[in-house]
């Protein structure tokens, strides 16, 4: 007995339907759920921030409690802020806008903003800078995403004593930054995969944060929305150099 071909198209409008409707509560989701849990997070991170800043009438005990507490809520809103680039990224909602950046303020500042997180984890964090005029036109809160994945990554997974290095260079007509860590690097099996969404690898947080799996997978969609390139070279059992390449300003 032949199917109705009438049923068969109805059956595959109402499944785009039941697809269309899933998505869109996925959507929601994640939208109300990282709103009301940033909210709460950033009014304590903020009374976090004003107690270390009279710190000079706490025990050092208070001191190391609150700093723990900061680095805490700083994880797990890093983690709210993934969720929602992640659903910007999946609905391609994420708006370029392009400017002129120079290079070596850009990365110091955001080295300073990690500093505190390599001291408390006994890191050795250094930068080296070989384009002190160095400037590139992109978007800049997708190169800030793509830098500052990549350096809380290397933070992350790195155990005390390890060093990060960032590098800032020329190639051609070309801004090279790059992050390079002793994590370990990556088996030739974890690197077929690299770059996918909701991946782990092997390495393991090293202070208790959290981990989604979106991390690398946020900074290459972000490198190629602003135009970039991202790329990694690796040595399982040394460590990674990710490489973020940007055309130079003239």
């Amino acid at each position: 007995m032949s199917e109705n071909p009438h049923s068969s198209t109805e059956n595959i409008d109402d499944l785009k339907q039941q697809i269309e409707s899933l998505n869109a509560e996925k959507q929601q989701l994640i939208s109300l759920v990282s709103h009301d849990l940033r909210s709460p997070l950033n009014r304590a991170f903020a009374l976090s921030e004003l107690l270390l800043m009279d710190a000079d009438t706490l025990t050092n005990f208070q001191k190391d409690y609150l700093e723990r507490m900061r680095l805490v809520i700083a994880d797990g809103l890093a983690m709210m802020r993934n969720m929602v680039d992640y659903r910007n990224l999946e609905f391609r909602s994420v708006d370029v806008m392009m400017e002129k950046i120079k290079v070596v303020d850009f990365v110091n500042r955001l080295v300073r903003d990690f500093q505190s997180v390599a001291t408390k984890k006994e890191l050795i964090l250094e930068v080296a800078h070989q384009t002190p005029e160095a400037v590139v036109t992109t978007d800049r809160q997708c190169l800030d995403r793509v830098v500052g994945n990549l350096l809380s990554n290397a933070c992350k997974f790195s155990k005390p004593g390890q060093k990060i290095q960032l590098r800032t260079q020329r190639s051609g007509s070309s801004v090279l930054i790059e992050i390079q860590d002793e994590i370990g690097g990556f088996s030739p099996e974890e690197y077929k995969t690299l770059f996918t969404k909701f991946k782990k690898y092997s390495a393991q947080p090293t202070g208790n944060e959290s981990s989604t799996g979106l991390g690398l997978f946020i900074a290459k969609s972000m490198a190629t929305r602003m135009g970039a390139t991202l790329e990694c070279n690796t040595t399982a059992g040394v460590g990674s150099t990710f490489r973020i390449t940007l055309p130079e300003s003239n």
